[in-house]
């Protein structure tokens, strides 16, 4: 009995593991196929959120003169890092979002196929997503080192707030890949979803704006507490907060352990949907 909980307990990486190969070749082929035909590739990876980045900074920061201290300074710059450090954060997870509830409907030739292992397909979406993310993230270091000259060490702990983020991510695909089967309007519903997470979420102003009695409801917001700590690490060179980065691993464990298993009790009527 032992042995089972814990193959229970494994099953939603067990997967990940035994198919990594066909994972990364399916990862690498929608990375790929997203610039298939333009004239400068993948290159559009690096200059989609560099050119977003400035489109942000200049509305908020010229036009509506938003200001934002980093360690007793106030610039420009300082608002461009603290905006990218946390968009880059909210594009991983919104990419995630907008593409799960059409997952399964996008592959109707995969679901009628008895040997293709479907609970993967979120990790192809979750490899893509992750693979602009380390484009992004490249960017934001190489803005703090023309920017304020420097590079905190604490940007090693970085893994530790990707970590919660990928595990919820991959959780809520599983959940609404499979509910978008049943429930056609979800995906409908998911734009509106995502631009209030994105208001609801200290993208494009600082927590410590928000009143007080109000805080607690931006925590309802599964990543607000990653894009906090994702600014502490690399602009503010803070430590981590292990409390808050522990609570949001297993939020995130939890997320993914029961997006899978709704995956798995809903898959079977896949076919018959669809």
């Amino acid at each position: 009995m032992p042995v089972l909980k814990r193959a229970f307990l494994y099953a939603p990486w067990t997967g990940l593991w035994r198919h990594r190969g066909l994972v990364w070749q399916m990862t690498k082929r929608d990375v790929l196929g997203r610039y298939r035909g333009s004239f400068i590739g993948l290159a559009w990876s690096f200059f989609n959120p560099l050119l977003l980045l400035a489109i942000y900074t200049f509305v908020f920061s010229v036009i509506f003169k938003v200001k934002w201290r980093l360690k007793g300074s106030e610039s420009t710059g300082d608002f461009a890092l603290a905006l990218f450090s946390g968009l880059i954060i909210f594009m991983l997870f919104s990419e995630c979002l907008s593409k799960a509830p059409g997952l399964i409907l996008a592959n109707p030739n995969l679901v009628k196929k008895v040997v293709f292992p479907l609970e993967i397909l979120p990790w192809v979406t979750l490899g893509s997503a992750f693979f602009h993310f380390l484009v992004s993230f490249g960017v934001l270091l190489a803005a703090c080192l023309l920017i304020t000259h420097t590079l905190h060490w604490t940007v090693v702990f970085v893994p530790l707030v990707v970590l919660p983020l990928l595990l919820i991510s991959v959780g809520l695909i599983w959940f609404l890949s499979s509910l978008g089967v049943y429930l056609r309007d979800v995906g409908q519903a998911m734009a509106l979803i995502i631009m209030a997470l994105n208001f609801m979420c200290p993208i494009f102003y600082p927590l410590s704006s928000v009143p007080i009695q109000y805080r607690p409801l931006l925590y309802l917001n599964p990543i607000t507490p990653l894009v906090e700590q994702m600014r502490n690490l690399v602009l503010e060179g803070g430590m981590p907060n292990w409390v808050q980065l522990g609570v949001a691993t297993l939020v995130g464990l939890v997320f993914s352990f029961l997006g899978f298993m709704w995956f798995q009790k809903t898959r079977k009527g896949f076919a018959d949907v669809l």
